[in-house]
């Protein structure tokens, strides 16, 4: 087991390479220069000798890949993601600090869509053709047709302006205050699961559905063992294979979820600081949150194929 987790450690190396060169050239390309952006709020007369100057202590005079080697050398050798160009601070004390928001509200997201998924999908598979099938079948369609920031946006604005009431929009760290915490966190995680829920309540339904017709599930039901016992340790153990890796599938598309919802609710993550990042163009701090996030997305997904053992025994990762 722990050669395979090394062998896969390794692996993701190139791949964290490959990807850092992408986003390194890309966000680079997007309209708009920051030379310019910081030239024109400081009031700064931008003639040639003002743009040279900045461009020159921003680090931006020299070439693209000369700029590449000397970021991805600093993050080998010294674990340095560089600067912010406005703050100047260090961008991995910056997204360190923004970290654990983005992640409480994945996990509670994560969290929030299983506990929905995985019963209703069950009792839609074994209640086929039912009035509770087509319920939970209609709540999946309906989940998955409904943008999130649209239903972050609605609950925001439509409860304030009827009742008076909208989410409480301030901060608490978990560790100042767990349960304030997980309070404030718990509408924008919600709204972010439930399209997570409505994909994995489809897939369990349909892996459900697959292993009920197995011949040893009927020979189970013909021997005359317990209703729950068949569904729970022999059919549920099978189909939630597809499931897990679904989930790991959907990891990118959770933490890239957390950006529009840190904006809506005003959440001080790694989201909202990626959004402000490109507004002004601060190429490292751009660089420095997805790199952070590809690192977590590839991590997740060595979990769910490290999970596959505890569900399939003839799984064996050597």
């Amino acid at each position: 087991m722990s050669a395979y987790i090394l062998r896969r450690l390794l692996a993701l190396l190139p791949t964290l390479l490959f990807a850092s060169l992408i986003v390194f050239v890309i966000v680079r390309m997007v309209p708009g220069d920051v030379v310019d952006l910081m030239l024109s709020q400081n009031d700064i007369s931008a003639d040639t000798k003002s743009r040279e100057d900045l461009i020159r202590a921003l680090g931006l005079d020299q070439p693209m890949w000369f700029q590449y080697v000397h970021w991805i050398g600093n993050i080998v050798l010294h674990g340095d993601l560089g600067q912010s160009l406005w703050q100047g601070e260090p961008v991995l004390k910056m997204v360190l600090a923004r970290m654990p928001a983005t992640f409480s509200l994945g996990a509670l997201a994560l969290f929030v869509a299983l506990s929905v998924a995985l019963p209703v999908g069950v009792l839609s598979a074994i209640r086929q053709d039912t009035a509770a099938d087509y319920v939970a079948r209609s709540f999946s369609i309906l989940m998955l047709a409904v943008p999130s920031f649209w239903m972050g946006t609605m609950i925001m604005v439509f409860p304030s302006v009827w009742w008076g009431w909208s989410p409480e929009v301030r901060y608490v760290p978990f560790l100042e205050d767990p349960l304030q915490h997980i309070s404030n966190m718990l509408v924008p995680a919600i709204i972010l699961g439930m399209a997570l829920s409505a994909i994995t309540m489809r897939m369990t339904r349909t892996m459900m559905l697959e292993v009920l017709r197995q011949d040893y599930i009927r020979t189970a039901w013909a021997k005359g063992l317990n209703e729950r016992l068949v569904i729970l340790r022999h059919a549920l153990r099978n189909a939630l294979i597809p499931v897990v890796t679904l989930i790991g599938l959907q990891a990118p598309l959770l933490i890239g979820g957390a950006v529009v919802i840190e904006q809506i609710f005003a959440l001080p993550g790694m989201g909202l600081l990626l959004l402000d990042a490109v507004n002004q163009r601060d190429y490292p701090v751009i660089t420095g949150v997805f790199l952070v996030v590809g690192v977590a997305v590839m991590l997740i997904n060595l979990l769910v194929d490290l999970s596959y053992g505890l569900f399939d025994p003839k799984v064996r990762h050597r």
